[in-house]
């Protein structure tokens, strides 16, 4: 890619040229040059593009509600990019939970179950929830947030046998994540 500076002939273009060329700036201050796209007249859309295309368009709506807010705006900062634009990538992204550590719990109430999760502006809330033999619900409810990554739950029940921990992570704009973990065991994704 080339990178021109100072050039006193696109200094402030933006728009059109030609109908074939295509001027615009980003937040950055950068000129962006490229051809005018060109699409067949009978051009037919697949499901998945449809799909997608449904998606990008609840994507801008959820991005026009929020691009203000500060966690948007703070997460643009000192990027080419603006709180729209993350509020966008946000709607796409869904949190991630790397890990359930169990250390802190022997299955009595009172003990602490830490949850990793992570997402690429902020995890909004984690929920525990704690199954014994055959799926049932020992107890339910929301995890705090500890430091940086780590949430912390304190269970309320005691839970014999091998109990089941299902962490859920969600972020702001409502997408989930899930981890599966059984006391003594590997951690399965769900």
């Amino acid at each position: 890619m080339a990178r021109v500076k100072k050039n006193v002939v696109m200094t402030g273009l933006s728009g059109m040229l030609g109908d074939q060329i295509v001027v615009k700036r980003d937040k950055a201050g950068r000129t962006i040059i490229s051809i005018k796209p060109t699409f067949p007249d009978d051009r037919e859309f697949s499901e998945e593009q449809l799909s997608q295309q449904e998606a990008f368009r609840e994507a801008v709506m959820y991005a026009k509600m929020v691009k203000s807010e500060a966690v948007y705006t703070e997460k643009a900062e000192d990027t080419p990019r603006s709180g729209y634009n993350v509020a966008i990538a946000d709607w796409f992204h869904a949190p991630e939970i790397e890990a359930i550590d169990l250390s802190g719990w022997a299955g009595q109430a009172g003990g602490s179950i830490r949850i990793k999760a992570l997402d690429d502006v902020q995890v909004e809330r984690v929920t525990v929830i704690i199954t014994g033999e055959g799926d049932v619900l020992i107890e339910q409810g929301a995890a705090e947030q500890e430091d940086g990554l780590w949430w912390v739950y304190t269970t309320t029940q005691p839970a014999t046998g091998q109990p089941r921990v299902i962490a859920i992570a969600q972020d702001l704009p409502g997408n989930i994540a899930q981890l599966a973990a059984e006391a003594g065991q590997e951690q399965e994704v769900v």
